[in-house]
């Protein structure tokens, strides 16, 4: 990129965060920022692209094309952009799950034309895919750092997502998925990864932007900001095939089996539907998935997803999944699909996760990483091969946020390259502080409920008050884990109810 361009985008992503600024003195939050910016965005490439030299032919209607929002001010655009989003949601395609219950929420229709001509100042198309890209990512995480918001719970921790990638190299013509995807981290960063480390003659290309992908959010507003991301990333069309479905991804098997499955199901235990009682009031029951492939049937959520992954993979596919703790020490049905894991897949790799790196407070959790296998009377996992990246490691999301290279250790010991090539960090008399260390399959079953959660490295804050990290740190854990305590306890109540 030219000094000029870098400029140039440097500049528009100056007037972007400015209005945003700007919007959030009248109370309009990141997260509503990022859908109008959305809409409009889409509306404008859309035009873009419907002109010389492309000259495509968009599924716009001509009475809400972008050019109808550039005429228009005060009450009449604010008219215009209303009945506009409302039409827009009724098409078909990415169209419609863009404007899908898609609502005006800027209400100073002076603001709305000050945004429109703000967008209207560039050629977005012409902007390099990582410059709109970086745009977008920006406002997404800067959304989900809005505790208020709630938008954090949909959104990975990028050095995470990329360490992940790195350690499942993804190769190109083959199938990615998460079924839980969020705005679209894990695909961004595979796409960025196989862009990047592999040659790719026409056809790779052609199939990495439209046939590599699939992924299911049941949010729509997330689902939207999805789509979006990946749209301006290249991943798909204006008028490509929606790869991204609303629905529930756990009701049923589609019947689809993928390459690779990188995901990170959303928190919380319990699968609920919300439903009106005959007194008019609403209610929650527990919502369990009735299906023949799965082992065990349960409302626990993260269960159900490990089952449904599973599921998902091709016998020659491999996968990489955030899971909280309950999901490597709960007894019953926890530990009747821990021992199904282990025997179906190759189940290799944990890497125990620090707190303190997710926008969701106090969450303790882990990557999971297993490879799909045939059917087989002896269980596939040989060994589980453990990195503890908790135990002594102090992470903030303000001071002392998670870093790429913080996990380029684990990666190295994960050898990519040949992963049957490993080599341990931990030896009991020369280094029992490594944070490295294989277990056989038969001392995983022997354990107590077949639990996964291992951890052999001494907590130093307790032994040594010299060492204690700063008070800071230790005040936001202590925050950490009474605001997990208080969720429990509300969770226990709701069930109660």
């Amino acid at each position: 990129m030219s000094k000029e361009n870098s400029a140039n985008t440097s500049s528009i992503v100056s007037k972007v965060w400015a209005f945003c600024q700007t919007l959030r003195d009248d109370g309009v939050g990141y997260g509503d920022y990022l859908e109008q910016l959305t809409y409009l965005l889409f509306l404008k490439m859309a035009d873009e692209y419907s002109k010389p030299p492309h000259n495509r032919e968009m599924p716009i209607p001509m009475e809400f094309s972008w050019e109808t929002l550039t005429t228009k001010s005060g009450t009449e655009l604010e008219t215009h952009y209303n009945i506009m989003l409302r039409e827009l949601a009724k098409e078909k395609g990415i169209l419609g799950q863009i404007f899908v219950k898609s609502q005006n929420k800027i209400q100073d229709p002076a603001k709305l034309y000050k945004l429109i001509a703000l967008i209207n100042a560039e050629n977005w198309i012409l902007m390099g895919v990582k410059d709109k890209g970086d745009i977008y990512e920006g406002l997404l995480e800067k959304n989900a750092e809005d505790t208020k918001s709630g938008a954090g719970q949909y959104f990975t921790p990028r050095p995470l997502i990329k360490a992940m990638v790195e350690c499942l190299r993804p190769e190109p013509l083959k199938t990615i998925a998460d079924p839980a995807c969020g705005t679209g981290g894990f695909f961004l960063a595979a796409y960025d990864w196989i862009v990047g480390n592999r040659d790719l003659d026409k056809e790779a290309k052609q199939f990495l932007k439209y046939e590599t992908f699939f992924g299911n959010e049941i949010v729509a507003s997330t689902r939207r900001l999805a789509l979006m991301n990946l749209f301006l990333h290249n991943i798909g069309d204006i008028d490509s095939d929606n790869f991204i479905s609303p629905n529930d991804s756990l009701i049923t098997d589609s019947g689809t089996r993928y390459d690779y499955i990188l995901a990170n199901p959303p928190f919380g235990k319990k699968s609920s539907m919300t439903f009106t009682n005959q007194d008019g009031e609403q209610e929650k029951e527990d919502l369990t998935y009735n299906r023949q492939d799965f082992w065990v049937t349960t409302s626990n959520k993260q269960l159900n997803f490990v089952q449904h992954i599973r599921t998902m993979l091709k016998t020659t596919g491999l996968a990489a999944v955030v899971l909280p703790d309950n999901v490597l020490f709960e007894g019953g049905v926890g530990e009747t699909v821990r021992k199904k894991l282990l025997d179906t897949t190759d189940l290799h790799t944990i890497l125990r996760l620090p707190t303190g790196i997710f926008y969701a407070n106090g969450v303790k959790a882990n990557v999971l990483f297993f490879d799909g296998k045939p059917s087989s009377k002896d269980p596939w996992t040989k060994e589980v091969w453990v990195y503890d990246y908790r135990t002594n490691v102090h992470h903030t999301l303000k001071k002392n946020p998670l870093k790429l290279n913080d996990l380029r250790d684990f990666i190295t010991l994960y050898n990519p390259e040949n992963r049957h090539k490993r080599t341990e960090a931990y030896h009991a008399e020369t280094n029992p502080e490594g944070r490295w260390r294989k277990f056989s399959y038969d001392e995983i079953i022997a354990r107590d409920k077949t639990s996964l959660d291992i951890t052999w490295l001494k907590d130093k804050s307790l032994a040594d008050l010299d060492n204690l990290p700063d008070p800071d740190v230790l005040a936001l854990e202590i925050v950490e884990n009474i605001e997990a305590s208080l969720d429990s306890f509300r969770a226990i109540i709701a069930s109660l109810k």
